[in-house]
């Protein structure tokens, strides 16, 4: 983790509690960055918090009768009003803030997994659509800064390729919804950049 990242997120706490986005195709490094970026502020003398979108995919269960399960991590598979609302919530709150979480190996959502404690100055949240138009219009307003990392298509095709094949799929299952579902969400990303404050080559 660079010191000027650092700073510029520390910057962004100076008259109080700060949310900082980080935006990126599928499988650019979002999570990664993020929580090295939370781990470097803690290593700066700043209290920092970690709060994946991924936390508000919709359950499996949910996407099954909605017949998004073919689709899932497309934009419509997430609760977008509630993550939302959490950003919100996490803004002014003075109490920890309970949050959900992402479990790669159960597929699913784990209700109150993560906790953004109270005296946390800077929020990293990070997700492929914090930038994107129409329901998710709301979010870009809820941060006080957006950064994007940009990682070329190949390079993010093959890390999610061995992330589906190390959680049991068969490579040519997982080469097939990477090219379908991934790539297409990539796309849709890929047309947010513009909406960031900072562009940071992955």
């Amino acid at each position: 983790m660079t010191p000027d990242l650092v700073g510029r997120a520390e910057a962004l706490a100076a008259d109080g509690r700060a949310i900082l986005g980080i935006a990126g195709i599928p499988g650019a490094g979002k999570s990664t960055l993020a929580r090295e970026l939370a781990a470097g502020l803690l290593a700066a003398g700043t209290s920092a918090a970690y709060l994946p979108m991924d936390g508000f995919h919709l359950p499996a269960t949910e996407l099954v009768r909605r017949g998004l399960a073919d689709r899932k991590g497309a934009p419509e598979t997430f609760d977008v009003d509630a993550f939302v609302a959490l950003l919100r919530r996490v803004r002014g709150a003075r109490e920890d803030v309970p949050a959900p979480d992402y479990d790669r190996d159960l597929h699913d959502v784990v209700p109150g997994r993560l906790v953004v404690p109270a005296g946390a100055r800077i929020v990293v949240t990070e997700g492929n659509y914090l930038g994107l138009g129409g329901a998710w219009e709301a979010v870009r307003p809820a941060l006080d800064a957006l950064w994007f990392l940009d990682v070329p298509w190949d390079v993010a095709r093959e890390r999610l390729i061995e992330r589906r094949v190390a959680t049991g799929r068969r490579r040519d299952d997982a080469v097939a919804w990477v090219d379908a579902v991934d790539a297409a969400n990539a796309r849709l990303v890929e047309g947010t950049r513009g909406s960031a404050d900072l562009v940071i080559p992955g």
